[in-house]
């Protein structure tokens, strides 16, 4: 990859220009970020565990009708994606209060909201990503009033998606943030599920016993992050355990 020309280098993931106009190559990488990056660590095995996972998900995603930037997997760490431009906003969709919410709101978490609550939250690193409401989104012209219905009915169908998907697997799913972007298609805008889907922007919790599954065990000092992206990978059924005689460790399912 280091003859591609780099187009773009976030905290978790580089972009790569793809193999024809339009696309672009996706690497996740190792690094661990909480608080804007003033946390900061390198934590071998995320990058693949994060990309693996969020394949996973948008392929079924994908599958009922959600239309996203993924094309195909590449590699282990890597994915084909094409290129959208991105609304500069982060979609924060809650179902269980904590974070951030229960730090603003003084509620106790772990407490189930009476509904989902979608929440925008402006891209910009150097304000710390703030809160903000429809009426600056429109405002600023950073979506169109019929953009953000489609995000917010495009968040919601993911949600309830997702949340299905891991309560069959054994995971409650407190709170994720996702990114949209627009891609021209027959001379159209079409809004597309962009980024990534992963135990870095997801809060997963275990039924039974609340065990926290995502980052959150980094930026709290809680315990092994790749073991907990792990336990998430082998339920979800991309992650095997090795049989009796086989090379130690487990093995991460290749893509078809």
């Amino acid at each position: 990859m280091s003859r591609r020309r780099r187009v773009y280098e976030g905290k978790a993931k580089i972009l790569y220009e793809g193999p024809e106009p339009g696309t672009l190559i996706q690497h996740f990488k190792d690094d661990a970020t909480a608080f804007n990056k003033k946390k900061h660590d390198i934590v071998e095995g995320k990058g693949v565990l994060n990309n693996r996972i969020s394949e996973y998900i948008f392929i079924k995603l994908g599958e009922i009708g959600i239309p996203t930037h993924f094309v195909k997997a590449l590699n282990m760490r890597e994915q084909l994606i094409r290129e959208a431009e991105i609304i500069p906003l982060e979609i924060v969709v809650r179902n269980v209060v904590a974070g951030s919410l229960a730090e603003r709101l003084g509620m106790e978490e772990g407490t189930q909201l009476p509904r989902s609550i979608v929440e925008f939250y402006y891209k910009a690193d150097e304000l710390d990503d703030p809160l903000v409401a429809e009426e600056h989104i429109t405002a600023f012209g950073w979506a169109t009033p019929q953009e953000l219905d489609e995000v917010m009915a495009l968040a919601l169908r993911i949600n309830d998606f997702m949340c299905g998907l891991f309560l069959g697997i054994g995971i409650r799913l407190v709170d994720f943030k996702i990114e949209f972007g627009r891609l021209i298609e027959n001379e159209m805008i079409r809004i597309v599920l962009a980024d990534e889907i992963s135990p870095d922007s997801c809060r997963l919790w275990d039924i039974e016993t609340n065990k926290k599954l995502d980052k959150d065990l980094f930026r709290r000092d809680l315990g092994n992050l790749v073991e907990a992206y792990q336990e998430v990978a082998r339920r979800l059924g991309i992650l095997v355990d090795p049989r009796p005689g086989d090379a130690k460790g487990p093995v991460l399912v290749q893509s078809n």
